[in-house]
């Protein structure tokens, strides 16, 4: 098993953002249910399906629409499953398919890799599997990378769900369960 974050990790990804503590829990809540490893020792992903359509230009939509498909959805079920995908997808274009999941405690999509820190891809993949240590320092990097830290550290919502999970935040309530899982850390 991962080591898993400890409460000093939190505080000081706190004190390098000017934010409070229950507000990166919260965001860490929402996105992974909290935790950024599954039993056997692998990350958390999404595999997003749009993403892989779009980084292909749609070229394996036709053959492949479970792993490639301009419309958002058919994830199917969580864990082992989406890594499943994720290694079909690779088969196919193993860049592409790593950009086209969200990965970790804080599912950030491989397609932002510079923004959370890192010089390549591969880096990238490599810190998500080393552990929750790295999941964080990741977040930190990243939103401070997007602009979003001024909504964090207001804990506006609605704007970071925004900023952080696109304009499908509302249809998945991103922003009142990050509210109330806020309210549930302070």
């Amino acid at each position: 098993m991962k080591e898993r974050l400890k409460e000093q990790d939190y505080q000081e990804a706190a004190r390098i953002l000017g934010c409070e503590v229950a507000a990166i829990k919260a965001v860490a809540e929402v996105e992974s249910a909290g935790a950024g490893f599954l039993p056997d020792g692998q990350p958390k992903i999404l595999f997003e399906r749009h993403y892989f359509h779009k980084l292909t230009g749609g070229k394996y939509s036709a053959q492949y629409p479970d792993i490639s498909n301009k419309t958002p959805g058919g994830y199917g079920g969580a864990g082992q499953h989406q890594h499943d995908r994720l290694e079909k997808a690779a088969s196919l274009d193993r860049n592409a398919a790593l950009q086209s999941a969200s990965w970790g405690k804080f599912q950030i999509m491989g397609s932002n890799f510079k923004l959370a820190g890192f010089a390549t891809l591969q880096l990238f993949i490599n810190a998500m599997y080393s552990g929750e240590a790295a999941h964080l320092m990741a977040f930190c990097s990243f939103i401070k990378n997007t602009g979003l830290l001024p909504a964090l550290r207001a804990k506006n919502w609605k704007a970071f769900a925004l900023g952080y999970n696109g304009k499908g935040y509302a249809a998945n309530k991103y922003d009142t369960k990050m509210a109330a899982a806020y309210k549930k850390y302070s």
